[in-house]
């Protein structure tokens, strides 16, 4: 029987080269068709190179889209917020890839996805900034309401709840060297516990799903690889590194002031990871993710294998 071919969006993303990797690592059980908007990329090489099959596709091209999804029984579907940081735009995006794997028939989606925080945190609400009008955390919100499309589409759809991914603490939240010379970890999540996962991870989830087909369409899998409180993760990172690390929040106005692009959208983030532990982390239940992809990695596991380093200085 040949193998059922997985169309994989954002194929050079973190996460859609996640899923690509998995893929090609699962024995042949499936083949991956990585779409991408420029085939000629390095990564993009670099998945050919491994054995995966590139083809072009691009958001904004819905035609094009279903041409590339065109022959896939599934395809998994992520869309990069960072990118543009406009939700009317993400939510077009949304709509061209429902509108392609409809019109290509593809059998089964898993679409990467979040939580609506305005569920929680309604937008009138005064703890918490409202950006853009109307949103709270506007990353998650815009991908929580275009649920509804694929819902609405019929598109045979499992709903992916992602989460804070690992590799943030060698980026954007590493720890940094105060006055003396310590090795701070300034993350604004007070005493609470943040769930977190390693990229490649939601790839290895994303091929069970696949993998268990039928049984997973109308579903949402939440998923995390360890939840841990900011003095554990920076004693997690503290071994890794051989020396101490000293968990030192700041709050979240201080984090939304720092003044890089996006910086209110990301306090606000962990802000609602922080007042809202028990409902984002309860449905991540590490032992339960691990029960459908035991391979899915604890941060220390993921600080052994990925040879964690601070980042160097520009």
């Amino acid at each position: 029987m040949a193998s059922k071919t997985i169309a994989v969006v954002g194929a050079t993303g973190a996460q859609g080269s996640g899923v690509v990797r998995a893929i090609l690592a699962g024995g042949g059980e499936f083949t991956v068709r990585a779409l991408t908007r420029d085939v000629t990329s390095v990564k993009a090489r670099e998945l050919a190179a491994l054995g995966a099959e590139v083809v072009a596709g691009d958001y904004s091209d819905p035609a094009g889209l279903a041409e590339a999804f065109e022959g896939a029984h599934g395809a998994f579907l992520v869309t990069d917020f960072w990118t543009h940081m406009d939700p009317e735009k993400e939510q077009a995006y949304v709509r061209n890839l429902i509108d392609a794997v409809q019109k290509a028939g593809v059998k089964h989606v898993v679409w990467s996805t979040l939580e609506d925080t305005r569920e929680l945190i309604p937008v009138d609400d005064l703890r918490m900034p409202t950006l853009l009008g109307k949103y709270k955390v506007p990353h998650f919100d815009a991908k929580a309401e275009a649920d509804a499309f694929f819902v609405e589409s019929g598109v045979p759809t499992t709903f992916l709840r992602t989460t804070f991914y690992y590799e943030n603490l060698a980026d954007a939240l590493a720890p940094a060297r105060d006055a003396q010379g310590r090795l701070v970890l300034n993350i604004p999540m007070g005493d609470a516990p943040l769930a977190g996962i390693a990229s490649g991870d939601i790839g290895r989830v994303a091929v069970s799903i696949f993998r268990g087909g039928s049984e997973f369409i109308g579903r949402t899998v939440s998923i995390a690889g360890d939840v841990l409180t900011g003095d554990q993760i920076a004693q997690a990172l503290g071994d890794a590194l051989g020396e101490p690390v000293e968990y030192r929040p700041v709050t979240h106005d201080q984090f939304r002031a720092f003044g890089f692009p996006g910086a209110d959208e990301y306090g606000n983030m962990l802000q609602y990871y922080t007042e809202f532990a028990d409902e984002f982390t309860s449905p991540r239940d590490p032992a339960r993710v691990r029960e459908l992809t035991p391979e899915v990695q604890s941060l220390r596991e993921w600080l052994a294998t990925a040879g964690y380093r601070l980042p160097t200085a520009a």
